[in-house]
């Protein structure tokens, strides 16, 4: 009989503002990102794909973006979580960040995100 230890390494997420949770942050594992953006690179047409995937890909130490640039992301992101080939797991995640930007959109404020180590 094998036995699976409880206690996990330490991974590092990305905490985005304009959140669902109830101090308007989400956090999701670093790997679920660069999971999706294989996903959209595949699902989505080449002039699409550009800021999404260098946004999964490469989300640095943090950043921002605008209010206009959010606008463009959430409906990149909304299109790739309703694609048919991207697995629940990920189509959620790309759903959540999707919503926060359209939040974040929405209120005329900026979006951001930020990494950090578990």
């Amino acid at each position: 009989m094998t036995r699976k230890h409880a206690i996990h390494e330490a991974e590092a997420h990305v905490v985005t503002s304009h959140g669902a949770d109830f101090f308007g942050e989400d956090r999701h594992p670093l790997k679920s990102l660069t999971s999706l953006a294989g996903y959209a690179e595949g699902c989505l047409s080449r002039d699409e794909r550009g800021p999404v995937v260098l946004l999964l890909t490469n989300p640095g130490e943090g950043g921002t973006m605008t209010p206009s640039q959010a606008t463009e992301i959430a409906a990149l992101l909304h299109k790739l979580a309703r694609h048919r080939f991207v697995r629940a797991k990920e189509s959620a995640v790309a759903r959540a960040l999707a919503d926060a930007a359209t939040l974040a959109a929405d209120a005329g404020e900026p979006w951001e995100w930020r990494i950090e180590a578990a």
